[in-house]
């Protein structure tokens, strides 16, 4: 098939290299509005620079404020689209692009590549299969070894928004639940920019599912040890934790104990490039098996429900039920 791709940044050329290989892709059209960006990255993996809308799926990786036009144009001509989360910045204008995108009936992928990360995927079998007995408690985890530019603070939306709506979406994902009510804080321990934009550089909540499981979460943007993004689930049979591997970036304070062996993570790409990997060939499938969305736009406005309830707990010093956001 022919497939488009919008936006050639850090994770835009990364899915250029991805579909560029792919069996599926018979010729990848790629689009940016840095020319010379896309020339580059165009002549490196083999690609055409031209109109992305050309072809019978498209990929979009633009920045946010673009996504939900992107997504309706691609709706409006038919054409199955995958775009990077979010879909828009706020709830009003994700749930009509949910309702255009559904009066259309076009494939609509939003990307969440923890859905497509063999852990995630494992801890999910584990709790349908019963191999946990009854789910007591789950903790999340999303550290960065450091923080984003500072310019890209007052467009992210906060910390819930930008970085936890991935937590809020496996969540939902591996435990087959809605969150119900949150309580959320966040404190500012480095940089100035955080404050000055309204956010947070730590954060932490605790969530109630709808059956009264409880939820603990954590955030940093200043993980020195290096990118830490952990799952546990405990029940009455077992515990598994997600993304407890050989390069996991933790020391233990006890004697003996090497483990882990491996170099911490660094980032998000090279922690979760098999799953990214993966979800494009997910979506290419679905394209080409006229199949269901792995991750729909629902998925994605559940998620950003909770982001929102998340962020005004913490502006209001209150626990939120997500229902407060949703009308």
């Amino acid at each position: 098939m022919r497939v488009g791709l919008l936006g050639l940044g850090r994770i835009g050329a990364f899915h250029a290299t991805t579909l560029a290989a792919h069996p599926e892709v018979g010729e990848l059209i790629v689009s940016d509005a840095d020319e010379v960006r896309a020339k580059e990255v165009a002549g490196r993996v083999g690609a055409l620079v031209g109109n992305a809308f050309e072809a019978d799926a498209v990929v979009v990786a633009t920045p946010t404020s673009t996504h939900a036009e992107l997504i309706l144009r691609a709706c409006a001509a038919g054409i199955p689209v995958f775009c990077e989360k979010p879909v828009a910045p706020g709830i009003e204008e994700t749930a009509r692009v949910v309702e255009a995108a559904d009066r259309s009936g076009t494939l609509v992928h939003i990307g969440f590549q923890r859905r497509f990360d063999a852990g995630y995927a494992a801890a999910r079998r584990a709790l349908r299969d019963g191999e946990l007995g009854d789910l007591h408690r789950v903790h999340l985890l999303t550290a960065d070894p450091r923080p984003p530019a500072a310019a890209y603070i007052p467009l992210s939306g906060g910390i819930f928004r930008d970085c936890h709506i991935h937590d809020f979406d496996i969540l939902r994902w591996v435990t087959g639940r809605e969150v119900e009510s949150v309580y959320a804080t966040g404190a500012n321990r480095g940089a100035a920019f955080f404050a000055e934009a309204g956010d947070v550089d730590t954060s932490a909540a605790l969530l109630t599912l709808d059956d009264g499981t409880l939820v603990t979460m954590q955030g940093s943007r200043y993980n020195g040890a290096g990118y830490d993004v952990r799952m546990e689930i405990a029940g009455t049979r077992n515990t598994l934790v997600v993304g407890l591997d050989d390069r996991v970036p933790l020391t233990s304070a006890e004697p003996a104990v090497e483990f882990p062996v491996g170099e911490p993570w660094p980032d998000f790409g090279s922690r979760f490039e098999a799953a990214y990997v993966t979800e494009i060939g997910a979506f290419l499938a679905s394209v080409r098996d006229g199949g269901q969305s792995p991750c729909t736009l629902q998925d994605a406005l559940a998620a950003l429900r909770v982001a929102e309830a998340a962020e005004l707990s913490r502006a209001t010093g209150r626990p939120v039920r997500v229902a407060e956001v949703t009308a």
